[in-house]
């Protein structure tokens, strides 16, 4: 008899030749559970989604209300539906007053596509500014706003009009002229293997844009719904973008994403030409009557309030001598360090013990960090014992 290994191999396309293999038989809260009986603390939240942690109630409970109800109905922006309207108002009610307009889409990329047609059809300005060693998915145009030559080489013709600077150089903001019609930026750089900004540059990168009329679009894909410890990300650097893109833990383990302007800015979509962007699936019903709970969990558990302290307690328990540094912010860390066999090898040994990290697509040298923000503080401790361990393990063979 075929098994299910063998058909994923079969007739599921693969992106890599070494696909991790795990099994799933079921996830809850922090948990993957395999078809074998093993559970797996997954300290990686599909790549920053689950934030609530796996399967939470509240938000079963809403697809299980919604699917009752009915499921897709026609392309987005035609008819009235009420997941779409709450969740809508209830993004907008803690965001800015300018960021009061949400087009929905399905996933971050199809969020950057979208906010990258908004600008140079507000600005009527074509050049595009992004930054080096920066991801923004993976179709043709947000691929030609990631910032790193190796994934986009054999793709080309990209779009023309992408410049490229570096993250945190203040000196290269010069670089944004009139002639800019956005710059695309993460807020915190994930792919890059987790990396800050200075607060006095962003303050300086908004200040630019302002003076240029360039719109600022800073994508919170992988920072918002709480993982930095703010709601969004954009809060630790007091300042506010043009376009707010979201996805990933927007939907509570549900497929949807979101860009968000000023309605003054948005409303250039209506005409000239109109339909200026579609979405067939966009603010599918389910999602986001999930994406509602999730952002309500949130808030109403208090979930971020929690954030600094696990940080703390993560950087505290992974002093190992092995580790070069620990960035990031939040419950969003890299652990650094010299190489990728390293980093693939105690990957390897966690998972065999029972904890789930992994890499990063521009920074191989370094481990990723990004557990619900569920996890408890015995979790933190019980996990940063086994990745220890791990790296202690994979040092001490290579040095045999």
């Amino acid at each position: 008899m075929i098994t299910n290994r063998q058909l994923f191999l079969l007739n599921t396309a693969q992106t890599s030749n070494f696909p991790r293999l795990l099994e799933v038989d079921f996830a809850q809260g922090i948990y993957i559970h395999d078809t074998k009986g093993k559970k797996y603390m997954d300290l990686v939240s599909g790549f920053a989604v689950s934030n609530i942690g796996h399967r939470h109630a509240r938000v079963v409970q809403a697809i299980k209300d919604q699917v009752d109800r009915y499921l897709h109905i026609t392309v987005y922006g035609e008819y009235i539906q009420a997941p779409q309207i709450k969740f809508a108002e209830k993004i907008c009610s803690v965001l800015p007053g300018k960021l009061n307009s949400v087009y929905f889409v399905n996933s971050g990329t199809e969020a950057t596509e979208g906010a990258m047609k908004l600008a140079k059809c507000y600005t009527n300005r074509g050049e595009i500014i992004a930054f080096n060693n920066s991801y923004h998915g993976s179709t043709q145009g947000a691929l030609s706003v990631m910032g790193n030559e190796y994934y986009k080489q054999k793709y080309r013709p990209l779009l023309p009009g992408i410049r490229f600077i570096n993250f945190n150089q203040s000196k290269e903001l010069e670089l944004i002229t009139e002639k800019t019609a956005a710059v695309i930026m993460e807020t915190i750089q994930g792919e890059a293997g987790i990396r800050v900004p200075d607060i006095a540059y962003m303050q300086a990168l908004r200040k630019r844009c302002d003076e240029t009329g360039t719109l600022l679009i800073l994508d919170e894909i992988q920072t918002g719904f709480g993982r930095t410890g703010k709601l969004f990300g954009f809060e630790n650097f007091n300042i506010i973008p043009d376009i707010l893109l979201l996805a990933k833990g927007m939907g509570g383990g549900m497929p949807i994403g979101a860009f968000i302007s000023d309605k003054r800015i948005m409303d250039v979509l209506k005409d000239n030409p109109i339909l200026g962007h579609i979405t067939t699936f966009g603010g599918h019903p389910v999602s986001c009557a999930a994406g509602l709970a999730t952002l309500k969990v949130i808030l109403q558990e208090n979930l971020i309030n929690s954030v600094e302290e696990k940080e703390n307690l993560f950087r505290k328990h992974l002093q190992n001598r092995h580790i070069k540094e620990i960035r990031g912010k939040g419950l969003m860390l890299s652990i650094q360090l010299d190489t990728f066999e390293h980093v693939e090898n105690i990957s390897k040994r966690c998972v065999e013990n029972g904890v789930i990290i992994d890499w990063f697509l521009h920074c191989d040298t370094a481990l990723r960090l990004a557990p619900p923000l569920i996890i408890t503080d015995t979790e933190i401790i019980e996990a940063c014992k086994v990745i220890s361990e791990a790296i202690d393990y994979v040092f001490d063979e290579a040095a045999a």
